[in-house]
């Protein structure tokens, strides 16, 4: 029998970038590396799994944003083009390659590995990735989560509580239409928490969230059981911690797994290697660079020079990593289970995009831990949260800190000099978006789902929740791909914007609403009465004068 848990939770995210209008937009990129490197191969994981019996569980979050892209007719379509066009690529690279045995074998790896992708995205998943997930929870493997609509920052939308409203009940519910039911839980956006936030989860029917370690740490009263057991927060609605010493042995730039000297290489690649004419059918039109997947070399050291890749020895490498990883699992648990009532339960959440995009040998990594897991020990037990809430039903009731898992912990990266001027924009289109709706609630209430003024004031909602996504002031920050962020978002405050002064002033061009409704197509069902009709009609004009009296 087990003395303790480990929760893996994978957060699967990327905004959404659909760009009909355009043929090439190196965003798009985003999604369809992605589906190469990290969707297909952890459905490969998990088939190969339940293929051997190995018995596992893991969280994953799949966002709405995410999820709309993945099952969208056209950028399925481009992702064909994309992967045909690897393989090409790749079969020129084994010609080029044969009389270099060091790198010849890394071509056929990359080719098979294209071909096999274009296989089972077409032939084992007919294109739709999302029903492959969603057939593994079936199987009660998986544990597929919920998000913000566009992984929205709430702690700081929170200035407008219609807008977190929104963010969560529009993700709720296109979380059921895709699964089936209702979610269960819910991975707040960067893991931002403010003081009732659980109050709206508990609202649209979520039983837990994920939290950064010091929400759990610093929450009042404090925790017994530090972030090894979840808090109930007054609301009912369950917390659970992240564990610092499990994100740091995988997270870790100096310390973690995928910066060992066997692993794959990421910033070198042949779209930015091999000789311009050469690599030109396969970049961007204009001559950009661009990683095509391809990458010949390991890690090696912190020097510029490279070693050829060794796929055996970073596979060795994945094992050890794994059996590593387990070992000190075991050890937190040995001591925790002499200081608790009930077995612990360590939540290590990452970015599933860390899993073989990133670290290329991450799948391999969680294939090897959860058939080490099953297979060579009895100390720890994959588990989920709702699992373990059902064991422990009893638990301390506290109200977690603000926090993040961003950069200090709290809410400055996605507030600081280089972003903030969105905020001002941001909250007044969410105020003024509360106010259409309760202007014309009485139309709304009687107006068919395909009426002009239903349709605009429906994509006026979508707008806002594009124009909200917490990944354009990340970028902002990091300081990668800013225009393109910066772009985003005056684009959506734009096509809000006119959409609001269109129906305020009642003459909504037809024409033009097509033309947005087609490019900005995600939540096709929203129904902005749900979310944004104020229930508190003159606390939030009081609110919006406050607001507008600040700016």
């Amino acid at each position: 029998m087990s003395q303790g848990y480990l929760c893996l939770t994978l957060h699967a995210h990327l905004p959404f970038v659909r760009h009909p209008e355009a043929t090439h937009v190196l965003e798009e990129n985003w999604l369809y590396e992605a589906i190469t490197e990290t969707y297909i191969p952890l459905l490969q994981v998990y088939d190969n799994l339940v293929n051997d019996a190995i018995d596992f569980r893991i969280t994953m979050s799949m966002t709405p944003p995410l999820v709309n892209m993945l099952k969208d007719p056209l950028l399925q379509e481009r992702y064909i083009q994309h992967i045909d066009k690897l393989i090409e690529l790749a079969e020129k690279e084994l010609n080029k390659t044969g009389t270099e045995p060091h790198f010849h074998g890394l071509a056929l790896m990359y080719y098979r590995k294209f071909r096999e992708a274009k296989e089972i995205f077409i032939d084992r998943y007919s294109m739709d990735l999302v029903e492959g997930f969603r057939e593994f929870q079936d199987m009660g493997r998986l544990e597929i989560i919920t998000c913000g609509a566009t992984h929205g920052f709430l702690p700081i939308l929170s200035v407008n509580p219609a807008s977190v409203r929104a963010q969560i009940g529009v993700a709720a519910e296109h979380y059921e239409k895709t699964f089936g039911k209702p979610p269960r839980g819910i991975w707040l956006p960067e893991c931002g928490y403010k003081a009732g936030l659980d109050e709206v989860l508990k609202e649209f029917g979520i039983k837990y969230f994920f939290t950064d370690t010091h929400g759990i740490v610093h929450a009042d009263p404090v925790p017994r059981y530090n972030v090894y057991a979840p808090l109930y927060c007054p609301s009912g609605v369950a917390a659970f911690g992240r564990d610092e010493e499990t994100s740091k042995q995988v997270w870790s730039s100096k310390e973690g797994y995928p910066g060992d000297p066997d692993y794959r290489e990421y910033y070198k690649d042949i779209g930015y290697e091999r000789d311009f004419d050469y690599i030109k059918p396969y970049i961007h039109p204009e001559g950009i660079r661009i990683n095509t997947g391809m990458k010949y070399w390991r890690i090696t050291g912190d020097s510029s020079y490279k070693e050829a890749y060794r796929p055996d020895w970073a596979q060795k490498k994945a094992a050890i990593h794994a059996e590593d990883f387990i070992t000190n699992r075991q050890r937190q648990v040995e001591y925790l289970s002499h200081h608790m009532d009930r077995k612990p339960i360590i939540v290590a959440p990452y970015d599933a995009e860390l899993y073989g995009h990133w670290w290329y040998e991450g799948p391999m990594w969680i294939d090897f831990l959860a058939r080490k897991i099953a297979c060579d020990q009895d100390y720890i037990e994959m588990i989920t949260p709702v699992e373990y809430l059902k064991e422990y039903k009893t638990n301390q009731i506290a109200v977690p800190a603000d926090s993040s898992w961003g950069h200090k912990g709290y809410f400055e990266y996605w507030l600081n000099d280089s972003n903030n001027w969105i905020y001002r924009h941001l909250h007044q289109a969410s105020f003024r978006m509360v106010g259409l709706t309760n202007r014309y609630k009485d139309t709304l209430k009687s107006a068919q789902p395909t009426s002009l003024f239903r349709r605009a004031i429906n994509q006026a909602a979508r707008e806002l929740l594009l124009a909200e996504s917490s990944d354009w002031p990340f970028i902002m920050r990091s300081g990668t791909m800013v225009p393109y962020a910066e772009k985003r978002v005056k684009t959506h405050i734009s096509r809000f914007t006119r959409l609001y002064n269109d129906l305020m002033q009642e003459s909504v061009d037809q024409d033009w609403l097509a033309e947005v409704e087609a490019r900005d197509n995600l939540f096709k069902d929203i129904d902005c009465v749900k979310y944004y009709m104020d229930r508190k009609e003159n606390n939030h004009n009081s609110k919006a004068q406050n607001f507008r009296e600040r700016v």
